[in-house]
């Protein structure tokens, strides 16, 4: 699908401020510009992020009710149970919160319900487990903003709770509990609103401590990178310290899922992160329970590190098989149902859907078609649950509250969201959403863009951009991978196909030639080899090979042009 190259305009005035004030480079001060930095004291901050900016945990919310509820059930030695989403952000918290109650002398207990069987969220069966263990306070983490009716029932049991969650709240009125620590809550100052689930535990354990907590910025930086959280402002200090400590966690369960992994002696990155760690994480809950990853995030055995580590691959090998079934049965599907000149968002259901990976498999589809995706896997009690995905113009949450009447539970972000719904409110569901898709989405939004930070000639191309580039670390959402875009290449030498569709040619403006890489490209082979020049967007990066690192250009698009 062709793309729109939307390039970001100069503010000279602003770049040329930042490179007399900082001494830096006129290319490093356009790029961050281009990330929303604004003055000098913003470039600074990005340049050098430091714990010591994080704000003040007793800024949000609820902070001190929470910290002496659970003060005085460590004093009174209560029963706390800390109950966690099935997720790497959920699990993370958990495993945070839970290191420090060790600490303290006291052993806490954990709930973390099942994808399939309970879903998100507190649930019966938790509320169960909390009564039948006599719990005196219930510790959420990743979860419970929208569980008012738990927590009630909770709380009719004489059970406290304290939430702790990132989500969007649902309607204007909050859970009646002890405390309610979510920088997104209506009534928030928190001065930073994109927190993970696992970076409002953190600030919770700041508080009881009363200690930075550096030690535990390697859970924050698995948890924050894997939910896919705005890497800018407290996220982006997070992560960036995370990653610098990475190597010196003392936790066997990420040493030995390292090993696992093939990552032992290779630099860690985001994108290692995303691709590679968390996705073994995430697979147990997916496949059946999410236990053994949070006992590998728990565990102080190396032997026993070790048999997690592989049990989780072993389920990411699974998970990917079931993944792969449905993709091609939601396929199938969507040629039969969807009328793309009509549909606006693409809502495809079938039974035996296994639940635990509705949401990569609507991922993929959205990525595909680029079209909003609702996945829905149907249920013979005829409760259905579904997993939503969304591109940037179509706010996904904002849209299941226009439809909530039709709606038995939903909740999540602006481009995530999970449903249940009954199976009879499924085809009017699927008319409504996409006739608020109608009228809130223009034609243009349903072409894909590539935000492209400048054009450059490649006599500017050394290794003294790739040393800004890499200031720039860690990308994610919020702060892309830098992009730049260059016209007037032509081809030199013969382009060589090798494994995994990937493309490799050499490129050059008639003074400079650099070796370009095109990852699943393949299919551009002929269509390069006859064109008369073309037009290139890319990432400059570094290959090494034998101990040699040579600049080259990792191709995000291109354009072919004929004389």
């Amino acid at each position: 699908m062709q793309r729109i190259w939307n390039i970001n305009k100069p503010n000279h005035e602003l770049q040329t401020k930042l490179c007399r004030s900082l001494n830096i480079s006129g290319v490093l001060s356009r790029l961050l510009i281009n990330r929303s930095v604004k003055t000098i004291e913003d470039a600074e901050r990005f340049l050098n992020p430091s714990i010591t900016s994080l704000f003040d945990p007793y800024l949000l919310a609820d902070m001190p009710q929470a910290v002496e509820r659970i003060k005085q059930a460590v004093a009174k030695k209560e029963k706390i149970l800390l109950f966690g989403d099935y997720d790497v952000d959920g699990l993370t918290a958990l495993a945070l919160l839970d290191t420090q109650f060790t600490k303290l002398g006291l052993k806490a207990l954990h709930y973390v319900p099942h994808r399939v069987k309970e879903g998100y969220g507190l649930s019966k069966e938790g509320i169960d487990f909390a009564r039948q263990h006599k719990v005196d306070l219930v510790l959420t983490v990743d979860c419970g903003i929208s569980n008012a009716k738990e927590i009630a029932e909770l709380k009719k049991h004489h059970i406290d709770v304290v939430v702790t969650d990132h989500h969007q709240v649902v309607g204007e009125k909050l859970p009646s509990c002890i405390a309610l620590i979510d920088p997104k809550r209506n009534d928030s100052h928190y001065p930073y609103r994109e927190l993970a689930g696992v970076g409002v535990a953190y600030k919770l354990a700041q508080c009881i401590m009363q200690e930075p907590l550096e030690e535990e910025l390697d859970l924050v930086l698995l948890g924050t990178v894997a939910d896919m959280v705005p890497l800018t402002g407290e996220n982006r200090i997070l992560v960036k310290k995370g990653l610098e400590r990475f190597y010196a966690s003392k936790r066997p369960g990420l040493k030995a899922l390292l090993a696992a992994s093939g990552l032992k002696s290779k630099k860690i990155s985001t994108t290692t992160i995303s691709y590679i760690l968390a996705p073994r994480i995430n697979a147990s809950g997916r496949i059946d329970s999410a236990q053994s990853s949070l006992d590998l995030l728990l565990t102080h055995s190396e032997e026993k590190a070790a048999e997690l580590a592989k049990v989780l691959s072993k389920h990411n090998q699974e998970r990917q098989k079931i993944e792969r079934k449905i993709m091609e049965e939601a396929a199938d599907l969507i040629g039969k149902e969807v009328n793309f000149k009509e549909h606006n968002v693409i809502v495809v259901a079938k039974e035996g859907w296994h639940r635990g990976v509705l949401g990569i498999v609507a991922s993929k589809i959205m990525d595909r078609f680029y079209r909003p995706t609702i996945v829905i896997s149907l249920s013979d009690d005829g409760l259905c649950k579904g997993s939503c995905r969304s591109i940037k113009s179509f706010h996904i949450f904002d849209a299941l509250w226009d439809s909530r009447d039709l709606l038995a539970d939903f909740g999540g972000h602006q481009h995530a969201a999970g449903l249940s719904i009954h199976r009879k409110n499924i085809p009017e569901f699927k008319q409504r959403i996409n006739r608020l898709a109608k009228k809130k989405m223009l034609v243009e939004d349903l072409i894909p863009s590539l935000d492209v930070d400048m054009e450059l000639d490649f006599q500017d191309l050394n290794t003294d951009l790739i040393t800004d580039i890499q200031r720039l670390e860690p990308f994610g959402s919020g702060n892309p991978e830098v992009v730049f875009y260059t016209k007037g290449l032509k081809l030199k030498g013969q382009p060589q196909l090798f494994s995994r569709d990937t493309l490799k040619f050499w490129c050059t403006d008639g003074k400079f030639t650099y070796s370009a890489v095109g990852f699943g490209m393949g299919n551009l082979l002929s269509t390069l080899t006859e064109a008369d020049s073309f037009e290139l967007i890319y990432t400059p990066t570094l290959d090494t090979w034998q101990d040699r690192e040579t600049l080259q250009l990792e191709i995000k698009d291109i354009r072919f042009l004929k004389d």
